[in-house]
């Protein structure tokens, strides 16, 4: 080397995440790149006198870790509103709102997010329980997985929905027996309500995305893929809050949008979809770019959108006539595949249900006829359900699993409002991780934040463990593990999470600690091979570098 690094690392345990999944006890850094992973001894004689030496203390370095799938501005945004994602129940929901509310007496609508479904018995909020929250204004809030929302009756009067009102074709307003809407809205549904809501200002969206940037940092979160480029919902379109921060140096992380499939347009939209990516290389380009293109192909199960093969059960346990939903007919799936792929989109799919999933698999299949492999790491994202004919296809695709593993899990989603309504059949079909991995499939691995949460090691705790560690859920025993045989090893896991994300990123300087690649580094306060596998979930991150520089620093405390 010919000057003395930046930054040095010591006395830890370096997983660097290589194919070989190699261990150091010590890393240099120079600039924005890895220069020198060895031994302590070795690495120590490359300081200078300006080199600031960190001694890990025994601590566990390792790639920053990527989101695959996550919405931060989303997320953000909710964070810094009426937030109900730490609530459990209805009374908690009635002290955050009625709170708000009164806090903020002159705001037209009251806007909020992150409720679940599992809070009410039936899955769903009961009809005027939000109007005796909300009396005097319209109020409108987003379910936690954001394929619903909740919204009072000043909202549905101002946006013309009655009993008269027809469902859209790509989603469904829930009704009573007589009839009335409730007040909760399905998938393509949200709109009718959410597109009159207050527009969100780029203020409060830049706030958004800092803050949403500053919690993942915190996590050891160095890049991601923002897995919806596009208004959706009331939801704002993030692109300019993206390439204004990427302008001014405020974004810090390595980020790859994916930009919005309109379900209502046809091919048409790739003209408008080419140009949004190349406003974004025209204006950002430095930590973020714009290459793939997000088809969501079904909804979620819970509220019976995930698009299954066979019918779902009914609450007897008798097969109905719903399937769920395909957004995008599957004869423009395919040709919509063919033809973004020739452009060199990497298209990012939204699949949970099993037919979901093949129609993806399918329009890939469509493309790898008519262009060949072209090489742009198409994935999709969640895989509830898969049919077990359509595992093997991934490998023979070249498309990556990008997994959900917090989801995986038995909790009163799972339990309460989905076995029972797939059967123990296809139930036993679901996060498929273990043979995904076994089939020779790429893995990638996200979040979904603002869903669930976005921290890693809570993804990893269930994809090692399938279990959801009881104090999250407020039991004092764990349930038991749900379906163990698709459990990952910790090995896997961890490297879904770093290079296998990194790798459905394009970011192919990242992912993985060796000598001339980026210097995005996330330092964890023990290693997670010698921990019970129990308590991967408490494993806090205490250091973030991306390309050498600290974006993250906790109290490291004694050792």
């Amino acid at each position: 080397m010919s000057t003395a690094p930046d930054l040095i690392l010591l006395n830890g345990t370096v997983w660097t995440a290589g194919p070989a999944r190699a261990r150091a006890s010590a890393l240099a850094v120079t600039g924005d790149r890895i220069t020198a992973v060895g031994s302590d001894r070795g690495i120590r004689e490359l300081a200078g006198p300006r080199t600031e030496v960190l001694d890990l203390e025994g601590r566990f370095a390792l790639p920053g870790f990527t989101d695959a799938h996550v919405h931060p501005v989303i997320a953000g945004i909710g964070m810094l509103g009426c937030d109900l994602s730490g609530a459990r129940d209805p009374d908690a929901y009635r002290r955050i709102v009625r709170g708000y509310a009164a806090a903020h007496p002159h705001e037209e609508w009251i806007v909020g997010s992150g409720w679940s479904f599992d809070a009410f018995p039936g899955g769903l909020p009961p009809r005027g329980l939000l109007d005796e929250m909300v009396p005097d204004r319209p109020a409108y809030f987003p379910v936690r997985d954001g394929h619903s929302a909740w919204a009072n009756a000043r909202a549905l009067a101002l946006a013309g929905i009655d009993r008269g009102t027809p469902d859209p074709a790509d989603g469904r307003i829930e009704r009573d027996p007589d009839g009335e809407p409730t007040g909760v809205l399905h998938e393509g549904a949200m709109g009718l309500v959410g597109d009159r809501t207050p527009p969100v200002t780029a203020a409060r969206a830049r706030a958004g995305l800092l803050a949403a940037q500053a919690h993942l940092h915190s996590l050891g979160i160095t890049g991601w893929q923002d897995a919806l480029v596009g208004a959706y919902g009331g939801y704002p379109d993030p692109l300019g809050t993206y390439l204004a921060a990427d302008a001014d140096g405020s974004l810090t992380a390595r980020v790859r949008g994916a930009l919005w499939w309109d379900r209502e347009a046809g091919l048409e939209q790739v003209e408008s979809l080419l140009a949004r990516r190349a406003e974004a290389a025209e204006q950002g380009g430095r930590r973020f770019t714009a290459g793939s293109v997000k088809i969501m192909q079904d909804g979620v199960v819970e509220n019976f959108s995930a698009a299954m093969l066979e019918p779902y059960l009914d609450s007897c346990g008798c097969p109905g006539d719903n399937r769920g939903l395909s957004m995008v007919d599957p004869a423009l799936l395919r040709e919509a595949a063919v033809r973004l792929d020739a452009e060199a989109f990497q298209i990012h799919f939204h699949a949970l249900g099993d037919r979901a999933v093949r129609e993806a698999l399918d329009s890939l299949e469509a493309a790898v006829t008519a262009n060949g492999h072209t090489g742009n790491r198409h994935h999709l994202a969640h895989l509830q359900v898969v049919h077990p004919d359509d595992i093997p296809r991934f490998r023979t695709l070249r498309a990556t699993a990008t997994i959900q593993p917090l989801w995986a899990a038995h909790e009163p989603a799972m339990d309460e409002l989905t076995l029972p309504f797939l059967g123990a059949e296809r139930g036993a079909l679901q996060y498929p991780f273990g043979a995904l991995h076994a089939a020779g499939a790429t893995l990638a691995a996200g979040s979904d934040w603002f869903v669930s949460s976005p921290d890693p090691m809570h993804g990893i705790h269930v994809a090692v463990n399938r279990q959801v560690w009881p104090e999250e859920l407020g039991e004092p025993e764990p349930r038991p593990p749900f379906l163990p045989h698709q459990r990952l090893s910790l090995t896997d896991a961890l490297a879904a999470y770093t290079a296998g994300s990194a790798w459905v990123n394009h970011q192919d300087e990242a992912g993985v600690l060796a000598p001339g690649r980026l210097a995005d580094i996330a330092v964890l306060d023990r290693d997670p091979f010698a921990v019970d596998p129990r308590e991967l979930h408490g494993i806090r991150c205490v250091r973030t570098y991306v390309g050498g520089v600290l974006v993250h620093a906790a109290d490291l405390g004694p050792r």
